[in-house]
């Protein structure tokens, strides 16, 4: 403890830049510990020291700062102090760590209730996420906390904003990382809440939105279908080409078949998944899907 007490006055700003830099990258290795998190957690004056190195101009010093405070905020001791420093965590928002540490803290709904005020409150809202999801390369920790978020029935409200939506779902279309990835599943289990009205899933189904072919794209391979069931799809779903892949996470297709079995909640959805040549894109992921789980979602699905 004496030892930590002394890393976190070197971690402060009455300490040389150089010496803050050492310190931040000491404090990253110990944070790799459970132990090491502990007696960390229990020095609040190293944890606002970190808060305010992960903000500052040196990058080798935020860098390091930043991922101490990504396993800190999986340590239960300090969650409490970190959600209490909420507002400095929000200012490094986009960013990818930040948006780890959070995914981190909000795990629980009381928690994710708390960063979600913080960010309509004193923080930048919704919006910068869902911008950074619709860029080419977003973070890979903003899936898992717009999914931590839209645990609460606030959160899904505010991932159906009309006015956001629209810029958020072609982000999450395009497939090559593993950011895009999970903000699909994130969004696309947040997105059809059952108890929705069904105004709701028309306008996710309408074309002003289109959501279907972005939760079947993922879903779908490369093989090649006659003239007349080509024409059944989606233009995005049609002639994919040969190096066309699935989703790799079973996780992430299983949650993608349960987003699109609430979309069929109303007879005017099933009408609407059934007309956009589902049952096709379907009927070929049940030949080649082994993971018994996905198998079964996929199989309800087609009943349906």
């Amino acid at each position: 403890e004496a030892a930590v007490a002394e890393l976190a006055e070197l971690l402060s700003s009455a300490a040389g830049q150089a010496a803050r830099e050492g310190a931040a990258e000491a404090a990253l290795a110990l944070s790799g510990d459970a132990a090491g998190r502990r007696l960390l957690a229990g020095q609040p004056a190293a944890l606002a020291a970190l808060l305010e190195l992960a903000a500052g101009p040196s990058p080798p010093a935020a860098r390091h700062a930043l991922g101490c405070l990504v396993n800190l905020s999986a340590e239960p001791a300090a969650r409490e102090p970190l959600l209490a420093a909420l507002p400095a965590l929000l200012g490094l928002l986009p960013g990818g760590p930040a948006c780890g540490v959070l995914a981190n803290l909000c795990r629980e709904r009381g928690a994710a209730r708390r960063v979600l005020r913080g960010l309509r409150e004193g923080g930048p809202g919704l919006e910068p996420l869902l911008q950074a999801l619709g860029q080419p390369r977003p973070p890979s920790q903003l899936g898992p906390l717009l999914c931590n978020l839209s645990q609460l029935p606030e959160g899904r409200r505010g991932l159906l904003d009309r006015s956001r939506y629209g810029t958020a779902v072609p982000g999450a279309g395009r497939r090559p990382t593993a950011g895009v990835r999970a903000g699909l599943a994130a969004l696309a289990v947040a997105a059809p809440d059952p108890r929705l009205s069904p105004e709701d899933h028309e306008w996710l189904l309408s074309e002003e939105v289109d959501i279907l072919p972005f939760l079947l794209l993922p879903l779908a391979g490369p093989e090649e279908f006659p003239e007349d069931e080509m024409e059944r799809l989606p233009v995005d779903l049609q002639y994919l080409p040969q190096d066309k892949q699935r989703e790799e996470e079973p996780d992430i297709r299983k949650m993608l078949l349960e987003a699109i079995m609430l979309l069929t909640a109303t007879k005017a959805g099933r009408h609407t998944v059934r007309g956009k040549g589902t049952y096709l894109i379907l009927r070929e992921l049940h030949r080649w899907e082994r993971e018994p789980a996905v198998l079964a979602a996929c199989e309800k699905l087609i009943q349906v």
